[in-house]
């Protein structure tokens, strides 16, 4: 019988995770105590929410729930984070990270252990009902992000190229239909060009047809719109961490074709909770 050992998305956490406690060794006490993109979270408030998100799978307690929820919480998942990322809020940096280590050992020996046919089981994520398989690739973009959230506020760029980056990038990718057609309300027969540029660099068109919007190989011809955007970029927007206007005036991306079009889907690219 095949078990989770043989899945290729838990070597991909485990490689994660690993890269996550590399990099969290090499922290200051300064370091650990900068603030984030992520509102109201420091850097070391970032490994306590996916301490506290991998101690929930687990099954763990939960800490009590906040008397008051902080203005940047708007919805029950993120006061769910916030519990978690409180409980630990007077926990120094390297002690946060043992935990994170601890827990996520843990983690790796459960999925391990799991039989291949619970990867195939749908449950529930933070993108809806889905195989576990998908959930954990869900996962592994959490934690990619937060990681570069930590080395983006600590100004210690790293880990962009390899498999964590390229499953991180193709969740994001996957949601910019959702952008174009729904929250930027493309038009019938538009189509956008996101041309990524970098290590994770790719070209994502998408054509409205029909009144839907989709991914396609090739929009043809000249697209309404293209973005030209590295990388980092791309998935600060995606992920909520950067706005449109402040991409636009920090001249981290460029327009062309239908300037006004471009910018709506800018302004509509974060999709995350």
């Amino acid at each position: 019988m095949t078990t989770g050992a043989d899945e290729p998305i838990v070597d991909v956490l485990a490689e994660e995770w690993a890269a996550i406690a590399e990099f969290g060794a090499t922290l200051t006490d300064e370091e650990w105590s900068r603030p984030t993109e992520c509102p109201g979270w420091q850097v070391r408030d970032l490994v306590s929410h996916m301490i506290g998100t991998e101690r929930s799978l687990l099954g763990d307690e939960p800490p009590p729930a906040l008397e008051e929820d902080p203005p940047h919480v708007h919805n029950a998942i993120g006061a769910s984070n916030e519990a978690w990322v409180r409980a630990r809020r007077h926990v120094a940096g390297p002690a946060v990270l043992a935990e994170f280590v601890e827990v996520t050992g843990r983690r790796l020996d459960e999925l391990r252990a799991f039989p291949s046919t619970r990867f195939e089981e749908f449950a529930p994520s933070p993108v809806g009902q889905v195989p576990y398989r998908e959930f954990m690739s869900v996962r592994v973009m959490d934690c990619w992000v937060h990681e570069q959230d930590a080395r983006v506020a600590t100004g210690h760029p790293g880990h962009v190229e390899g498999a964590p980056g390229t499953v991180a990038l193709a969740r994001i990718v996957s949601a910019m239909p959702f952008v174009v057609g729904k929250r930027a309300a493309a038009p019938d027969g538009a189509s956008v060009r996101f041309d990524v540029t970098g290590p994770l660099g790719r070209r994502i068109d998408v054509l409205v047809t029909g009144g839907r919007a989709a991914a396609v190989e090739d929009a043809g011809g000249q697209p309404s719109a293209t973005l030209v955007l590295g990388s980092e970029a791309f998935w600060r927007l995606g992920c909520g961490r950067l706005s449109g206007a402040a991409a636009r005036e920090a001249g981290l991306v460029e327009v062309a074709g239908d300037v006004a079009l471009g910018a709506r889907v800018l302004d509509s690219m974060a999709f995350m909770i």
